[in-house]
């Protein structure tokens, strides 16, 4: 079980990799427009061919296999949606925004980079649930979105002033939680009927959608323009590599 704790960290440090990456060299608009792209682009093949794939094929057990899958999806979206906005009523709505104002509030934006990232991290953990250990494409998928995200973040506070110390600590805070998220994602479904397995598939993969088209893809597109319809598949075609390759495997 702790090994599921410790692989959703691992995913996880890229947050605080990539905050440091921008803490000693400052990235161009342009080119983490481009680098959150691409990060998307993973990200969809990981919700298109590990969630939803395997809450497709879970979902048989009810006799009509549509059902937990549409079930979860929709729940997962809205209760994103629902999270996210509150979470910016309370002043949160530039969390992933390399463009934040000075003394932002600092519990809207730790609420929101916690939410954006527990659903993917239940999620790695339920790749645990079949004994043949962790899914490399999904953790791939989540250690290189987390990337563009923390990184984009990360020139946000420091363009409103946020000391590097309390930076740091937001990143190390936010991979404990999703080390705990990964944990439970296995711990708490693994004796799970596969019905159950199936609506969780479903219903992170329903909030990770709605997190990519609600923030990361839109502030990909307003830095990087045009180009990050080409990076955007790029990413998709990469982590379809590591599955194919991890399927031969």
């Amino acid at each position: 079980m702790s090994s599921a704790f410790l692989w959703g960290v691992l995913a996880a440090s890229s947050l605080l990799i990539g905050a440091l990456l921008v803490m000693w060299k400052p990235i161009r608009q342009h080119t983490l427009g481009l680098v959150m792209a691409f990060g998307a682009g993973v990200l969809i093949s990981a919700v298109a061919f590990e969630l939803v794939a395997d809450a497709i094929e879970k979902g048989a057990e009810w006799g009509d296999k549509r059902l937990p899958v549409a079930i979860g999806l929709g729940a997962g979206a809205l209760t994103f949606f629902a999270g996210d906005w509150y979470i910016d009523r309370m002043g949160g709505e530039k969390r992933k925004s390399s463009e934040q104002e000075a003394g932002g509030p600092a519990l809207p934006l730790t609420l929101g980079i916690v939410l954006d990232g527990i659903p993917e991290s239940i999620a790695l953990g339920l790749t645990l649930l079949g004994g043949s250990g962790v899914s490399a494409a999904m953790l791939a998928a989540v250690f290189l979105s987390n990337l563009p995200e923390s990184m984009a973040a990360t020139t946000g506070f420091e363009k409103s002033g946020r000391s590097r110390r309390w930076t740091v600590g937001l990143w190390l805070g936010i991979i404990l939680v999703c080390g705990l998220a990964s944990l439970a994602g296995y711990g708490l479904l693994e004796s799970a009927p596969g019905t159950t397995i199936a609506w969780v598939n479903a219903f992170a993969a329903g909030a990770v959608l709605t997190m990519l088209a609600d923030t990361m893809m839109p502030e990909a597109f307003a830095y990087g323009g045009k180009a990050v319809g080409l990076l955007t598949t790029l990413g998709f075609g990469v982590a379809v590599a590591i599955a194919a390759l991890e399927g031969i495997g």
